[in-house]
């Protein structure tokens, strides 16, 4: 069993999708570990996203990511990390396979819905990120 961070972005929040989008989660086999509604501050958005620092939407994303509030969510499941990427859809929802999330509920390539990790390493670091340990609880 593996655990991977979703983030429901501020547009998916404010659009009313929010349970949408976790309702089909579930229905592709994740369960869910840990959940809460939040609203990141810019120092908090600026360290997560610190790996996109030299790029040059850097500054666009931490601005929309401090918008609004997100819903961040621990997700557990085999191959979580891989199988939620392929759930999500690629980032331009343009590109995405039609039934994807990202396809369904993205308007572009900024307000896209949607996080997921992309590695198993950075899932474990960004679950820690939102989460304590204690308050991972799967459930199904």
């Amino acid at each position: 069993m593996e655990t991977t961070l979703t983030i429901l972005k501020p547009d998916s929040v404010a659009g009313g999708n929010t349970g949408k989008i976790i309702d089909r989660l579930i229905d592709k086999g994740f369960a869910l570990a840990g959940m809460k509604l939040t609203r990141l501050t810019e120092a908090q958005a600026r360290e997560f996203y610190a790996v996109h620092k030299e790029r040059p939407f850097y500054n666009d994303l931490v601005a929309f990511m401090t918008e609004g509030p997100v819903v961040v969510a621990a997700l557990r499941r085999d191959n979580a990390v891989g199988y939620l990427r392929e759930v999500m859809g690629a980032t331009n929802p343009e590109d995405a396979d039609a039934g994807t999330i990202r396809a369904d509920f993205a308007t572009n390539i900024e307000r896209n819905a949607i996080h997921g990790s992309d590695s198993p390493e950075n899932a474990a670091r960004e679950v820690g990120f939102f989460f304590a340990e204690s308050e991972l609880i799967s459930i199904r």
